[in-house]
């Protein structure tokens, strides 16, 4: 059985884009603070940035909150987007607690 969409878990670009949706921002924007967030680990360019958000349009997580000025959409998350970060950092707090406890009893 698969999970609803919401407990599906995230790519890596997602979630930072989705992290970086809780103020309005446009796509350069987004790829700016990701390499924030990521200490410059994560560097998303125009492709896969623009893939993710018309997927994450499609899925009801982020919005179009309208535009800037005549060439920058802004985008926004969703009450449903943030539900999924939610759960994403449950999943991945998860996955940390049960490595943790099987390298401390195999050290």
């Amino acid at each position: 059985m698969t999970p609803p969409l919401e407990k599906s878990p995230l790519t890596e670009a997602a979630y930072y884009i989705l992290l970086s949706l809780y103020e309005p921002m446009h796509g350069y924007g987004i790829m700016q603070n990701v390499k924030v967030l990521s200490s410059d680990r994560v560097n998303l360019g125009p492709g896969t940035l623009y893939g993710a958000i018309n997927t994450l349009l499609e899925k009801g997580w982020i919005i179009s909150a309208g535009e800037s000025d005549s060439r920058k959409k802004e985008y926004q998350i969703t009450e449903s987007g943030k539900k999924v970060v939610r759960y994403e950092i449950e999943r991945l707090e998860e996955l940390l607690a049960n490595g943790r406890k099987v390298t401390e009893m195999t050290s």
